[in-house]
């Protein structure tokens, strides 16, 4: 917001048309949906046949409504799955840190973060 660019409007100019052709979607929220971020992610450890890379991946409820979602292959190659799964779970708390400062700045209060992370 302090040094806009060209780069920025036209990002701008993307959500908006994708909100101008899309308006029946959205989020639907229960009046009786707790507001508590859940968080679920996991790694599949060197999956890629050839790069070793392996794929991070996490997805986000608030309450029972699921807000943000990402799969990705890791930048570099984990020497353990335990180093994978820490990619993961940095990746996700990244997003929940992001989310937790969207809902303050919203004045959401009095909502919890949950990080649970997945074993197969």
């Amino acid at each position: 917001m302090a040094n806009p660019t060209d780069a920025h409007l036209h990002a701008a100019h993307k959500v908006l048309r994708y909100l101008k052709g899309a308006p029946g979607q959205g989020l639907l929220f229960s009046s009786s949906s707790s507001l508590h971020l859940e968080a679920y992610c996991d790694s599949d450890w060197a999956s890629c046949p050839d790069t070793r890379r392996s794929i991070s991946g996490y997805c986000i409820f608030l309450g029972s409504s699921l807000i943000s979602w990402k799969s990705k292959k890791q930048s570099v190659v984990s020497k353990s799955s335990a180093k994978a799964e820490y990619r993961s779970m940095t990746v996700t708390c990244t997003e929940l840190t992001w989310l937790k400062y969207i809902l303050s700045t919203l004045h959401v209060q009095h909502f919890q973060l949950v990080l649970l992370h997945c074993d197969n």
